[in-house]
């Protein structure tokens, strides 16, 4: 993993940098697992809904097996990618049987590294296991929240979970944010973390690049009208003068807990991220 500053040749460049994973394979995306986006970008009927996004630059959408359902039938990996529409790296797999799949790739996946995904696959990096098999203080990734559906949790780069306890029905799992949370021990989990763990480091640099993202440029409130949001008004530079921010509609904005009080799923949490 090497990270590249551009030279400040001008101001868009001043600290702008990009990530170069050394794993990346120089190659193509597999044609027959990419399809085309239709995207709208925050609108409803040609109206903006949510403020901030655009299409951005056209590129085409991998379909990741998020699943793994090919059981007990081993793959080697012949590529490892980069994929426009996630933060992680992506791993083209190739099973034995000639079909070929992405899947997300973890830290120490390589070109040539062989994985299986199976109840009884062994406890190695890339493998793909359910939770009462793995052993406890074990890095685990795309982790299931419901038997069969597919990794939901633990997908973006460089983050991964840990495996505390697991008992007869459920596993104790540590979350990034420090949240103890029970998922069933039948739900399957990816050994390691996701890969690419230094593209928070990354600096946009300037507003083309973010652009080219799907980003649209933020205008902050406080410079607004007061016809125009909240924050807006006053002669010069004004504090907000509110008991707590609010967004132009009028609601707290700001480290407001979005979470509903009583949640069905608050059982699950044995302990919550707010609670030192």
């Amino acid at each position: 993993m090497a990270i590249k500053v551009y030279k400040k040749n001008h101001a868009a460049r001043r600290n702008m940098s990009i990530v170069k994973p050394i794993a990346v394979t120089d190659k193509k995306p597999e044609k027959s697992l990419c399809i085309s986006l239709n995207k709208k970008a925050g609108r409803s009927n040609g109206k903006i809904s949510v403020r901030h996004r655009q299409v951005g630059h056209k590129k085409l959408y991998r379909l990741v097996d998020f699943k793994q359902n090919k059981f007990d039938i081993p793959g080697t990996i012949i590529a490892i990618e980069r994929d426009p529409n996630r933060s992680a790296l992506i791993a083209l797999v190739q099973y034995i049987d000639g079909e070929k799949r992405y899947v997300l790739a973890t830290e120490g996946m390589r070109v040539g590294m062989k994985i299986v995904s199976g109840e009884n696959a062994p406890l190695n990096e890339g493998n793909r296991t359910k939770l009462k098999n793995i052993v406890s203080s074990t890095s685990v990734s795309n982790i299931e929240m419901k038997r069969g559906k597919g990794g939901q949790i633990i997908r973006s780069a460089g983050s991964s979970a840990l495996v505390m306890s697991v008992d007869d029905t459920y596993a104790q799992i540590k979350m990034p944010s420090g949240e103890i949370r029970l998922i069933d021990n039948e739900c399957y989990a990816t050994i390691g973390a996701v890969s690419n763990f230094e593209h928070n480091t990354v600096s946009i640099g300037k507003a083309g690049r973010a652009r080219h993202m799907g980003k649209r440029p933020a205008v902050r409130g406080t410079v607004m009208n007061p016809v125009d949001h909240p924050h807006g008004g006053g002669e010069g530079r004004q504090p907000i003068g509110l008991k707590y921010p609010k967004t132009p509609w009028g609601r707290p904005a700001l480290g407001v807990r979005t979470r509903k009080k009583s949640k069905s799923s608050d059982r699950y949490i044995v302990k919550s991220r707010h609670k030192k």
